[in-house]
């Protein structure tokens, strides 16, 4: 065997030796993406559910720190109770072979969790009221909050103490979750639908198309 018979064959054993180890720092590269993207996805989880727990957090608190009179409380309690039975008698008109299965309005927000069909019926009610979970979030929050304290008055008795229900709440209400919240529940009770106004305004809810109820 001559030298460059020998250099040839030592070349090609190198060059295998090359490609080999390129293909395990490919298969290393390929795992590191791997490890970055998984860690990327658990990072962003992580960050959307402190971000979700200090609004919540901070929605808990702005309802506790309200400073209506007990009449106020309750002419509010009671426009968020009539939405909240509102959204469940509508979503058990959609679903009448449920209504045994879903008998509160806790049972349809625990339900649709896991029930595509309870989900997209809830989902149907919502966006037909002109309201969005997070409206819901925050009148859960002041229904749970005053829901032993506050009584409840019907439409005339609310009319007869407070001409202005919108005024009071963007007067009295800073956190902008619940007062879109509870400004929202009245359109729904008052006009039939809560109608959004345009992005670019300052505040979401000045402007609300008037609806005839159904």
């Amino acid at each position: 065997m001559n030298n460059e018979t020998t250099t040839l064959i030592s070349l090609k054993e190198a060059m295998k030796r090359v490609d080999h180890k390129l293909q395990v720092l490919e298969a290393q590269f390929k795992e590191l993406d791997f490890t970055k993207d998984s860690l990327t996805q658990k990072f962003e989880h992580h960050s959307k559910a402190l971000a979700n727990q200090a609004a919540h957090d901070e929605l808990w608190t702005a309802v506790l720190a309200l400073k209506f009179t007990s009449m106020e409380l309750s002419i509010l309690y009671s426009y968020v109770m009539e939405v909240l039975i509102c959204l469940h008698t509508r979503v058990l008109e959609k679903l009448p072979d449920l209504v045994r299965g879903l008998p509160t309005l806790a049972s349809v927000l625990r339900r649709k969790v896991k029930n595509q069909c309870i989900r997209g019926v809830w989902e149907s009610v919502l966006e037909e009221s002109g309201l969005e979970e997070g409206d819901i979030t925050a009148l859960c929050t002041f229904f749970i909050a005053y829901g032993n304290k506050a009584e409840y008055y019907v439409a005339k008795v609310r009319q007869m103490y407070i001409k202005d229900v919108t005024f009071l709440i963007t007067n009295m209400v800073k956190n902008q979750a619940l007062q879109d919240g509870l400004l929202r529940a009245v359109q729904v009770i008052e006009k039939g639908k809560a109608v959004k106004a345009p992005e670019n305004q300052k505040s979401p809810l000045k402007e609300l198309i008037p609806l005839a109820r159904n």
